[in-house]
Parts: structure tokens; sequence; C-alpha cells
């Protein structure tokens, strides 16, 4: 499904393009369909030097299961002293979704009593 919700953040890196190793200062990643890839849609990652225009760029496609792999090897690397875990975003927010879920949430009685006046 395609969200056009796209994902920009500063990084601090390398990336290797057609002319060769290149630093790159920005990242993209949104859901999309591939140019390339074999598959309906793939989560896109593009690595960018803004500063070289289009040939400052290296994009990657992966599909579903390819994308889900690569954030478990990252969550996996070695934290810093005092990092319990690395989340992806919104990771703590769908954990108290499903949280919520099986627990149900609390109203408090006067917000039930209201509603039931209602």
């Amino acid at each position: 499904m395609c969200t056009y919700l796209t994902e920009k953040i500063a990084i601090s890196g390398s990336a290797k393009g057609t002319s060769g190793w290149m630093p790159v200062s920005d990242s993209s990643v949104y859901l999309d369909h591939p140019v390339h890839a074999p598959f309906g849609h793939t989560l896109n990652i593009d690595f960018l030097a803004p500063e070289l225009g289009p040939s400052g760029r290296v994009a990657v496609e992966l599909s579903q299961d390819s994308a889900r792999a690569l954030v478990k090897a990252i969550q996996a690397t070695p934290r810093r002293p005092g990092v319990e875990e690395i989340r992806i975003p919104s990771q703590r927010a769908f954990r108290e979704r499903e949280r919520r879920r099986a627990e149900g949430i609390l109203v408090d009685d006067a917000v039930i009593a209201t509603l039931m006046a209602l």
C-alpha cells in the first residue's frame, strides 16, 4: 500500500554510488511501488548526498521480509551502556495498543456515570 508518507532523517556516513564512495548526509524511507525489485510494494531507502544532485543518491528497494530482517539485525547490534533496546518509530505505541487490547483500558467511574446518563 502506497502511503506517500516519507520519513526524512539527517545521517552521517558514506555510500557507494556509480562514481564510487561519497559522503551522505540525508536519508528517506518510504513504502511505495518499486522501480526495479520484483515485488508489488517495497520499503525504499534512499541515501543522499544532496550537493551532488541526482548522482548523489543510492537507492535500496527491500521486500517486506527483507525489511523486517534488516530491522531485526539492526536491533540485535551491540548497544551502548544504558541503552536497553533499539526501537523503530512507533514501536512503543504499537506495544501499548496491544497491551490495551489485551488488558482493556481503565475508565474513571465518573466518566462511566456521565456516559451512562446520556
